[in-house]
């Protein structure tokens, strides 16, 4: 646990330091929303049909840019190399890293959602389950992120191939996210589908970063 959080804090160390990488994903989410309302026209009742969609298309696109140098850096100074020589775990590294990338990233989302959604229209009914589906989906997200990340670690064009690797897998999330809080504003009972994102966030908790660390050791060797 100490090895742990001595690489959450230093993760959240350097992400603080260089800033850029949360400044663009909120940046970037903030933006191409309010495109929208450009794009779609002003007209009340299509934004709010459409914005649980919105929001959730664009938070998913927003997580993934910076995926590709979630374990780029450490591959490229030699740390990686020298942390899977440690009695550490590579998991413990992921789960770490995957916590930054979260409190760096997700949950700068998870907090700009509700003000985007006012500038959608959505209904006041689908702002509390908006926030739990961020809360349950975004670390869901990361973790699924962190393993394409891993497999994509050392190729040409990692960034290519790590859309094409995780964007299949983000989609039961959108599925389960914009059902929950459309079936919320329409007053129906969203427990399901909010169970299914949970147990989503259980199955890849213990199996991405499996998956992660394995693909970082292929990588180095």
């Amino acid at each position: 646990m100490s090895r742990l959080l001595e690489i959450v804090r230093r993760d959240l160390r350097l992400a603080l330091r260089q800033g850029s990488d949360s400044i663009m994903v909120v940046t970037f989410f903030v933006l191409t929303v309010v495109l929208f309302p450009f794009g779609l026209g002003p007209e009340t009742n299509l934004l709010e049909r459409t914005s649980a969609g919105v929001l959730w298309v664009t938070a998913l696109l927003a997580s993934m840019l910076s995926l590709d140098r979630l374990f780029l850096a450490d591959y490229e100074d030699g740390s990686l190399e020298l942390l899977a020589l440690t009695p550490t775990a590579l998991e413990v590294l992921v789960i770490g890293k995957v916590i930054a990338h979260w409190l760096t990233t997700g949950l700068p989302l998870m907090v700009a959602a509700p003000l985007l959604a006012v500038l959608l229209h959505m209904h006041a009914d689908g702002f509390g389950t908006l926030l739990l589906t961020m809360l349950l989906g975004t670390p869901t997200l990361s973790l699924i992120g962190a393993m394409g990340a891993a497999l994509v670690l050392g190729a040409r064009r990692g960034g290519v191939l790590l859309s094409l690797l995780v964007l299949p897998l983000y989609i039961p999330v959108l599925i389960f996210g914009v059902g929950a809080i459309d079936a919320a504003v329409q007053g129906l009972p969203a427990n399901g589908l909010l169970l299914m994102l949970g147990g989503l966030l259980l199955a890849a908790l213990p199996l991405a970063p499996w998956a992660a660390a394995a693909a970082l050791r292929q990588a180095l060797e």
